[in-house]
């Protein structure tokens, strides 16, 4: 009969379970705690549904912008840089040695072993401001992709004379319902299936898209676009510039994943090392997403020219083939619904910790209540997870209502959280880690490139809240219609 002994709660990407949890002995890791799953292909799923999300569907736009020559060099370099400080990140799982070093189970703990001091509180407050931000994003885009089957269907039975317009909030208030259910999953680990759909879902609409983009470039009578995109004569000089700043907010939005890396790596099984599978499976997630990216952007760019829609989908209007437009619309919301799980899973857990970590003697906090559903098995509904993940849904589909600005959200999002998260804590991490000295060359070299992109982010920042203030100039609250 395997030993069993009383543990203490597991880490935080496993959940947040009773105090008093029995676990079997024999199957645990090295740390203590129930022994991880989680493979290339799981990993692999996880970063592509987190990296294809909505921002690949404001791509064209941000070509439009860019134009032929610096569009795909920017959309290259954001994904080499991503890649390469992704690969730091994931030596940065374990300290102070990357094979074999204590485990860091989610960023902030990996920031706290090789940095500590304020620059944990730095972290936290961008990284979870920052996931908190995607959730509300998720939000307003999988409503638009709901209203843009609603009144897809309308002209098909009304006629394209019916303006068939929309409100986007019913459709909000579904998604977060649907996500109120989802969010009681426990934890990344029984998310894995989840990943998956929301993958093959991102996958599936991203090729509609190029479908239906390679088939407009064969109509004639419409531009291709041009080499610097969106011409001075039509915007004038001050926004082509700020049109410019904003596309590479949307460009780092579509490539925003590394502030959940770390909570994806401590769901990997070893042998063999964590960090040299996460390296693998951040290659795997990168390339297919790249491809994708370089495909979506320029032939969306190609078919719409200058004039690309903020959401390539919607350039292709509601009539024909109006049912694969639709079907893609649903595969954007599918997967939406599994991005927004995957990014609010370290939220949950970090703030469920939080509070078990003060009230250890609490039943509203700790108690497990075992729910029998016929012909579903058994579920485990913790009273304190129930209410506090329906109170974070109920909130972010309220700011979301508040706010629905499409490309101009994408893009403060990814402005703030590309340059922390993605490129100055792993580097100055991996720095630590390694012991590299000041102003040696690849101390030089690594420090150029977070400065380089910490003025991109600036930009971009600054291009894309000049976005939402001149939205918000015709906004009314909760009045937002298609």
């Amino acid at each position: 009969m395997a030993n069993l002994e009383t543990v203490v709660p597991r880490s935080l990407s496993y959940g947040s379970p009773s105090p008093l949890e029995m676990v079997d002995l024999t199957d645990r890791d090295d740390d203590g705690r129930p022994r991880r799953t989680g493979t290339l292909w799981t990993a692999s799923a996880h970063i592509i549904t987190a990296v294809i999300g909505s921002g690949v569907l404001s791509l064209a736009w941000s070509m439009a912008q860019l134009g032929w020559i610096a569009g795909p060099i920017v959309m290259l370099l954001f994904a080499a840089v991503t890649y390469y400080t992704s690969i730091l990140l994931a030596d940065c799982y374990r300290s102070p040695d990357s094979e074999t070093g204590k485990r860091n189970y989610t960023y902030m703990d990996a920031v706290k072993a090789n940095l500590g001091g304020a620059q944990i509180a730095i972290c936290g407050a961008v990284q979870y401001s920052n996931l908190v931000g995607t959730a509300i994003g998720y939000t307003i885009t999988s409503s638009i992709s709901m209203v843009a089957i609603s009144r897809s269907n309308c002209f098909h039975k009304h006629g394209k004379s019916d303006l068939c317009h929309v409100s986007n909030n019913p459709y909000m208030i579904l998604f977060g319902f649907i996500e109120i259910i989802l969010s009681q999953i426990p934890d990344f680990n029984k998310l894995w299936w989840l990943s998956i759909v929301a993958a093959v879902m991102s996958l599936s609409y991203s090729t509609i898209g190029l479908g239906l983009a390679l088939g407009k470039t064969t109509e004639t009578g419409h531009s291709y676009g041009s080499a610097t995109g969106v011409s001075i004569e039509d915007v004038g000089a001050a926004q082509k510039v700020w049109l410019v700043f904003q596309s590479l907010g949307d460009v780092a939005f579509a490539y925003a994943f590394s502030m959940i890396l770390i909570e994806i790596q401590d769901t990997v099984k070893s042998p063999p090392p964590e960090n040299r599978t996460m390296k693998k499976a951040t290659l795997l997630g990168i390339c297919t997403t790249t491809t994708f990216y370089m495909l979506c952007g320029c032939l969306g760019y190609a078919a719409f020219g200058n004039d690309a829609p903020g959401n390539l989908l919607t350039g292709f209007g509601f009539y024909n083939p109006y049912w694969l437009i639709d079907f893609a619309n649903i595969c954007i919301v599918v997967h939406l619904i599994g991005a927004y799980q995957v990014f609010t899973q370290p939220i949950y857990a970090f703030t469920e910790n939080l509070v078990k970590t003060h009230c250890p003697k609490s039943q509203f906090v700790n108690k497990e209540h075992m729910i029998t559903v016929p012909k579903f098995g058994s579920y485990s509904i913790n009273l304190f997870r129930l209410l506090w993940r329906t109170t974070f849904v109920v909130f972010t589909t309220l700011v979301a209502m508040l706010l629905p600005f499409f490309n101009d959200i994408l893009g403060i999002l990814g402005a703030t959280a590309f340059w922390p998260l993605t490129v100055y804590f792993p580097i100055e991490m991996y720095i630590a880690q390694k012991k590299i000295a000041r102003w040696t060359k690849k101390w030089i070299m690594l420090e150029t490139l977070s400065v380089i992109c910490l003025l991109v982010s600036i930009a971009a920042l600054v291009g894309s809240i000049e976005g939402v203030i001149n939205d918000l100039k015709v906004y009314r609250p909760f009045k937002t219609e298609y």
